[in-house]
């Protein structure tokens, strides 16, 4: 009897008639149920569970609109999966009294709704400076662990939001200034720079001494000098800190004024001014670093340079413009 119950209960198998022990080919598109033995068609009406649209190349950028909605958010407690009912537009969306019949119910708690907005801070701070995924995914992680430890409490999410992606690039290997920061952001160079010890601080991490090596290429590139000056500068930069040239000096002045030099004894010369809105730091602040590197200008070059203005003809310590 139990038997009988349990033949009744199976489900049919769905099977070629011909060949009953192929493996069937499903062909989402058609909805059918393939033979590849024979090309028959066993069973049609398929359900598709993929996405109901389309999606094109040239609409990355754009929400995707799937039945399924966005995968999940690992560091979200699930926060991210609720089902948000846009505001009606006909007269059956609302009641007599003008109020809307569908509303969502607040199911996001606090903390993850905290968390989504800084995550949507982030990404906007990121695509502004044109930083890639795992940089915002690693600034992420770093939010998620300073929020839910509560170390900094008080401080503002976009300040920690911030310091949080001037670290990531710290982490990565790319960094960038606290002015680079505080250009795409709404905090101040010196709240930014609270947060940033505070949280290193707080999660006893820490993140790799920066170089003049770090900003250099990019400096050049956006200053738009040839690789001739961009290897010269570095070049400068370097023999002027194993010489102990410039003591006390922040690697971004020094690159400056490593740049400085380097353009200044080529064809393509940089003023102060020009190299300084790129770098972020002041006319005299470069002053300060060059007057420090010219006395031993003439070692400081590489052997191959191919000067365009002699070493005793660069731009004097002072009046330097």
């Amino acid at each position: 009897m139990a038997h009988s119950i349990g033949e009744a209960l199976a489900l049919p198998r769905v099977q070629c008639p011909n060949h009953p022990d192929a493996i069937l080919v499903e062909d989402y598109r058609a909805g059918d149920m393939i033979c590849p033995e024979c090309g028959l068609v066993v069973g049609d009406r398929v359900i598709d569970v993929g996405s109901e649209w389309r999606t094109f190349s040239n609409e990355k950028a754009l929400k995707d609109p799937s039945r399924v909605g966005d995968a999940q958010n690992p560091l979200l407690n699930g926060g991210d999966l609720t089902t948000m009912i846009s505001k009606g537009t006909g007269a059956a969306s609302f009641d007599e009294f003008g109020n809307s019949k569908y509303q969502n119910r607040r199911t996001m708690s606090s903390s993850d709704r905290a968390m989504l907005n800084a995550f949507k801070e982030i990404s906007t701070m990121a695509d502004r400076i044109n930083l890639p995924r795992n940089i915002i995914d690693r600034t992420n992680n770093l939010f998620k662990q300073v929020y839910e430890q509560k170390s900094l409490k008080g401080r503002a999410n976009d300040a920690i939001a911030s310091a949080c992606l001037y670290i990531a690039c710290r982490q990565e290997g790319v960094p960038r200034t606290f002015k680079e920061i505080c250009a795409v952001s709404r905090i101040s160079k010196k709240e930014i720079g609270r947060c940033f010890k505070l949280i290193l601080k707080a999660l006893e991490t820490s993140v790799d001494l920066i170089t003049t090596g770090d900003f250099m290429s990019r400096f050049c590139s956006n200053l738009g000098l040839p690789k001739q000056v961009q290897m010269a500068a570095t070049f400068i930069a370097r023999k002027a800190v194993e010489l102990d040239l410039v003591p006390g000096r922040s690697p971004i002045s020094v690159a400056a004024a490593a740049i400085y030099m380097a353009s200044q004894a080529s064809a393509e010369k940089k003023t102060q001014k020009e190299i300084g809105d790129i770098a972020g730091v002041a006319d005299v602040t470069i002053r300060q670093s060059y007057r420090l590197i010219y006395p031993r200008a003439a070692e400081l070059f590489p052997p191959d340079f191919k000067f365009d203005t002699p070493v005793d003809k660069l731009p004097q310590l002072r009046g330097v413009r």
